[in-house]
């Protein structure tokens, strides 16, 4: 069964943006961008938010026209470009690039789409990710903590009720500075 795989950058205070949405804090180097394009090109599909989803395909669709766009950065336009893609959203009409539009988090429907076969799933946007959270529908967290203090912003997790406990499976530090920490739903005991 393939997993839902929660992959953001986050500042090293929480936050996935700052106040008025900008990320340009992001410490995306050659090498952490070759790290994103091998994790992604594995995954069996995208799930974004609207936001995140208008995000990307404000800039990736053609990226790699785009003369000043090489490497990594080339790579992974032809990577979002093919890769299928569903959009959670009560508002967007239209959706180009492999896109399907969804209006709301059905969990039969992403119950189903894990049991398909192929790669797993990289859910992205902190409020969808908070509703897959409420549903209880994420398998691993792939944080990815940048060494800067923004302050303030949008936090990656809203205030819970609920505990999840997870494993550690992973933690990787890049040569900017970013480190990776992945954490799993442990595994379900077998029944006896």
């Amino acid at each position: 069964m393939r997993k839902i795989v929660l992959m953001m950058s986050v500042s090293l205070d929480g936050f996935i943006e700052g106040p008025g949405r900008e990320i340009d804090w992001h410490l995306v180097d050659d090498e952490l961008h070759r790290h994103f394009n091998e994790q992604l090109r594995a995954m069996g599909g995208f799930l974004d938010g609207r936001v995140t989803y208008e995000l990307m395909a404000g800039f990736w669709p053609t990226a790699d026209s785009d003369p000043s766009s090489a490497g990594p950065v080339a790579e992974f336009a032809g990577i979002w470009r093919d890769m299928p893609k569903i959009v959670y959203s009560r508002t967007l009409e239209r959706a180009d690039w492999n896109t399907t539009i969804r209006r709301e988090v059905d969990v039969d429907e992403i119950k189903a789409l894990k049991a398909q076969p192929g790669g797993d799933l990289v859910l992205g946007g902190a409020d969808l990710a908070s509703s897959f959270m409420r549903h209880d529908l994420i398998d691993e967290y792939r944080v990815y903590i940048h060494p800067v203090l923004i302050g303030r912003g949008k936090p990656l997790f809203p205030a819970s009720d609920a505990r999840t406990g997870l494993r550690l499976a992973e933690t990787r530090t890049f040569g900017n500075g970013v480190v990776l920490l992945r954490h799993e739903r442990p595994a379900a005991a077998p029944p006896e």
